[in-house]
């Protein structure tokens, strides 16, 4: 088992990862290569950098790849708007209703 399998971080990443997969898997057929990749890519991105940095030596080398998880959530805060606005994203992991975004 590698350091970065059993830090918090990294498991709840992998988490957000499977729910990112179930939620996209009812999207409709056209948005295959469009949202679902782009919101899939961003949170398999989130875990990817974050044990790619664990094999840094420093803290200060590793500190980039912390900021490349964030951008990715942002990512994916802005796809799952459009998502909802175009009515792809109705329910959440939890069988709730979504809000829909207001401008």
């Amino acid at each position: 088992m590698f350091n970065f399998e059993k830090t918090d971080v990294w498991q709840k990443a992998i988490d957000f990862a499977d729910v990112i997969y179930n939620e996209t898997r009812p999207f409709a057929q056209e948005e295959r290569f469009g949202l679902t990749i782009q919101l899939r890519r961003a949170a398999v991105s989130i875990s990817s950098n974050i044990a790619k940095g664990s094999s840094r030596s420093s803290k200060n080398d590793f500190a980039p790849f912390a900021e490349i998880p964030a951008g990715s959530v942002f990512e994916i805060v802005s796809q799952a708007f459009i998502a909802r606005r175009q009515t792809f994203w109705v329910r959440n992991s939890f069988g709730k209703s979504m809000p829909m975004p207001t401008n």
